[in-house]
């Protein structure tokens, strides 16, 4: 219940009183707004599991309020609270999605027994999540190796998303991983055997800027239905940015000698190894260009914080470059080992797939030793052994 968060929304300031003192005193966390918006600008801010809303309230009204909240955040458990109560309200309100309907005036005690029924129902929900991730919980996912929790949670995404051809963001450092994240997640949707057109967005700037817009590149495949994955939109200027939105969103067709909007049938995946927030706040990512293609948020875990995967991607890479390979590398040794773990990888998994290549190519054999590691990797073991 501690972290448990409950929003109500009614336009009576008394109302509000009442109910604040009374949930307050029964031990819960409890948030306030006095109308539709003021309880949207709050939902923009803070994650809360119930929202209690007033069914007739200037502006957004409760019915409003619900449908917004079930489209953004089905998780979140309404009720809809109302002084003019009818069949044919009750009915609408349980329609779009609200958990229960109360009448006023209505008994203080009913509040807790809805919250704690939600409480008992969502608790649940949770254990039965963790279990069903523990029972699918596993060690690679297409070309994606990592036991690491984080990983897992990104399978779990990549599963959700299947049926459906979302607009993706993915960001992380360099290095982590998140070109192969956009390719598993093409290959494992409903578009797998159509195009998949990879976009270095500082080579499409350069191209843009010997034509006249971005419709002129966009031509070339806009018919495929496949994806298309820009790498780095960070590079894109914040103005062709918008332009490039107007004409993923439609873009003016000839037929039959008429203009009609022509809809693309492409499902954009982006990357950006740019912190987020602070791109939005200095421009370089326009808002909403990124509102467009942040559908579903994936954020790439850097290598440091998975250290558990390392010895599952060396095996990994051992294989890859072993068929590549006259010399045959089976395992690293442990002290070598021992300065991998302590190592930071400030290049992520790229710079320890490049360890191993490495090692191929100067024709180690049999088991990979401490005096085969890149010195870098070497001095940071050695600081890390002297100072543990």
């Amino acid at each position: 219940m501690e972290d448990f968060k409950i929003l109500f929304v009614d336009d009576d300031s008394a109302i509000r009183s009442i109910v604040d003192k009374y949930l307050s005193r029964e031990g819960y966390k409890v948030w306030l707004a006095e109308s539709g918006n003021d309880a949207l600008k709050l939902l923009k801010d803070k994650k809360f599991d119930i929202v209690f809303t007033d069914f007739k309230m200037p502006g957004i009204d409760g019915i409003e309020l619900l449908a917004r909240i079930k489209e953004y955040s089905p998780e979140i458990e309404v009720i809809i609270v109302t002084g003019h109560g009818t069949l044919e309200s009750a009915v609408k309100a349980m329609k779009t999605g609200s958990y229960d309907y109360l009448q006023k005036p209505f008994k203080l005690d009913l509040l807790k027994i809805i919250i704690d029924r939600i409480v008992e129902e969502k608790k649940i929900k949770r254990e039965n999540v963790l279990l069903k991730k523990r029972i699918k919980e596993r060690h690679k996912y297409g070309e994606m190796v990592g036991i690491n929790l984080r990983m897992q949670e990104i399978y779990e995404i990549i599963d959700r998303m299947k049926p459906h051809s979302p607009n993706v963001l993915i960001h992380g450092e360099s290095g982590t991983g998140k070109e192969l994240t956009a390719h598993v997640i093409h290959r494992n949707s409903e578009r797998k055997d159509k195009p998949f057109i990879l976009v270095n967005c500082s080579s499409f700037v350069k191209k843009l800027s010997k034509t006249s817009k971005p419709d002129t590149f966009i031509d070339l495949f806009k018919h495929e239905g496949g994806t298309i994955f820009l790498n780095e939109i960070a590079e894109i200027p914040p103005a062709i940015q918008s332009e490039f939105l107007r004409t993923l969103k439609h873009k003016p067709m000839e037929s039959g000698g008429n203009k009609e909007q022509d809809d693309f049938d492409l499902r954009i995946i982006a990357a950006t190894n740019k912190d987020i927030k602070e791109s939005l706040e200095n421009g370089s990512i326009e808002r909403k260009f990124f509102n467009h293609i942040n559908a579903v948020s994936i954020n790439m875990p850097p290598l440091r914080d998975r250290k558990e995967d390392i010895s599952l991607l060396i095996i990994n890479f051992l294989d890859k470059f072993e068929s590549r390979s006259p010399n045959k590398i089976l395992n690293v040794s442990l002290e070598a080992m021992d300065y991998l773990l302590k190592y930071n990888w400030p290049g992520n998994v790229i710079q320890l797939e490049n360890v191993i290549e490495r090692s191929f190519a100067f024709g180690v054999d049999t088991t990979i030793q401490v005096e085969d590691l890149p010195d870098e990797i070497k001095a940071f073991g050695n600081i890390a052994t002297r100072n543990p």
